[in-house]
């Protein structure tokens, strides 16, 4: 009798600490996801940051990276309203993240707003996405050199659509496209909607004969054959795209590459930069992830907070150098 309640005994003891164990497992679990991220995207639906911002979310919400995902579309100033509001509510703002772009060097840089990077705290850099010059589906162009051929006739006849403003990431692009060409960047016909949705109806209605974004804003578009990719600026075919050709391949060294990522509030504390960068980071081992990426045909070049920094301050160097160069700054 006693040996027997010796046992009953054990056994509740054991059952005990590993149901302890078992939840303490679980709640080890639990705090290493993030309650809740708030995406602040700083321009419209169907933009390459509302993509970003949604795509990103999507993964990490998927994955049980985070438990809870919002988000926030302000457009407004180039990106810069939603600047300023992430910077004036920053007490308001500790589970947000803000998705932007090389623009938020460019327009630094020409003045546009009168913030930096360093206004905000970088958490980490995700993707990069080439440039795609497009056209619709029913366009005389099929190819890129049809395009300088037409506009080496009537340069005023080719105009350019892009979902952000003269001198900005879209009219970049293009600009450096024809420049590779040997024409004057400065003389390109770029007309800027905001955000990446007005441009692609501007391409789709007519009002203009190209656009000027970014490949992964167009690729299923051009996989559904509702518009028609004339080259990117990648330095060779993608694997996620291996039937749009590059620039280079057709005699036009332009390659560029707009990295996409996240910043928050000032004043964020390192250990909430941490837990970010914990979930982005993990964000790449996901199948869910390999999924988005590649729907999208984006490029994975993640930075923690302090490499991305530097890559800024690198950057903000290059891309004064380029606009230097194309007469976008004195």
């Amino acid at each position: 009798m006693l040996n027997t309640l010796k046992k009953q005994f054990t056994t509740r003891v054991a059952v005990t600490l590993l149901a302890s164990s078992m939840a303490a497992i679980s709640g080890s679990a639990m705090a290493e996801s993030l309650e809740k991220i708030h995406f602040l995207v700083p321009g419209g639906a169907g933009g390459g940051w509302d993509m970003t911002a949604r795509g990103t979310g999507e993964v990490l919400a998927k994955s049980g990276l985070v438990e809870k995902v919002s988000y926030q579309n302000l457009s407004g100033g180039g990106g810069g309203k939603a600047i300023a509001h992430l910077i004036e509510t920053a007490k308001r703002q500790p589970d947000t993240l803000m998705v932007n772009s090389t623009p938020i060097v460019v327009r630094s840089l020409s003045g546009i707003f009168p913030q930096s990077f360093r206004d905000l705290t970088p958490v980490a850099a995700t993707i990069a996405d080439y440039g795609a010059i497009v056209v619709s589906a029913d366009s005389p162009f099929t190819d890129w050199k049809q395009v300088v051929a037409q506009y080496t006739k009537d340069p005023r006849s080719v105009k350019i659509a892009g979902g952000s403003a003269r001198g900005s990431m879209d009219h970049l692009i293009i600009a450096a496209a024809f420049k590779g060409e040997g024409f004057n960047p400065r003389k390109v016909r770029y007309i800027a909607y905001d955000a990446g949705g007005k441009a692609m109806a501007a391409l789709l209605s007519g009002e203009t004969e190209l656009l000027s974004t970014g490949l992964g804003e167009v690729l299923e578009m051009n996989k559904s054959g509702q518009v028609r990719v004339l080259a990117i600026t990648a330095p060779e075919r993608l694997a996620a795209a291996p039937e749009i050709p590059t620039l280079v391949e057709q005699g036009n060294n332009t390659v560029f590459a707009n990295w996409r990522g996240f910043f928050a509030a000032p004043g964020a504390s390192q250990a909430k930069i941490d837990a970010w960068n914990k979930a982005l980071s993990g964000m790449y081992k996901t199948d869910e992830w390999a999924v988005v990426r590649d729907r999208n045909g984006w490029i994975d070049t993640y930075k923690n907070d302090k490499d991305f920094y530097s890559f800024l301050e690198q950057q903000e160097k290059q891309m004064g150098d380029l606009m230097r160069e194309l007469g976008f700054l004195e």
